[in-house]
């Protein structure tokens, strides 16, 4: 594998890890949540990451890719991420790019869009009163191999987090009591 498709697949897992972030804890109603009328719920967004990344397959495989909606957010997220291994596997065997598709190109358009989105569902999150706890993203456990929804926990967590929720101890706080 080449050192661009590496990356791409590094990508990919990054991706893989901080749409898990915005959703691991996430209340079982999240995926319904509706900020206003014309945003999108979880649910619809993870379907979206789900399109955005299926049109980026089509440079491998050709065709269209529209996806229905599934019945909750539990199974687009599975979706999601068999589609995330369905990328990386491409990228793994070489599979080349059609229409003259680049690999810089994969990434400002679709994968790019697909990371947007995973921010905006740790958005979402905080204006459904859940806010996700922030992390040094530099050190995290993302592995190329590692694609599916079973993430690794973060290795460091901000220690300081002014605008935590009520009740919140910092990660040391929570494990010594």
């Amino acid at each position: 594998m080449d050192d661009k498709r590496v990356l791409l697949r590094h990508f990919l897992a990054a991706l893989a890890y901080r749409t898990q972030k915005a959703l691991r804890g996430a209340p079982s109603d999240f995926g319904s949540f509706k900020a206003v009328e014309g945003v999108r719920t979880p649910a619809e967004l993870v379907r979206h990451m789900t399109s955005v990344l299926g049109y980026a397959r089509t440079f491998f495989v050709g065709g269209r890719y529209r996806p229905d909606p599934l019945p909750s957010l539990r199974h687009e997220v599975l979706r999601f991420h068999e589609m995330l291994e369905d990328l990386a596997k491409h990228l793994e065997i070489g599979t080349p790019l059609l229409q003259d598709m680049t690999a810089e190109q994969l990434i400002q358009g679709p994968f790019a869009d697909a990371m947007t989105h995973a921010g905006q569902l740790a958005m979402l999150r905080r204006l459904a009163g859940d806010p996700v706890a922030p992390e040094n993203f530099v050190v995290a456990e993302i592995d190329a191999k590692r694609l599916g929804p079973d993430q690794a926990e973060p290795v460091s967590p901000d220690e300081v987090w002014p605008e935590a929720p009520e009740g919140w101890l910092p990660p040391t706080k929570q494990q010594t009591g």
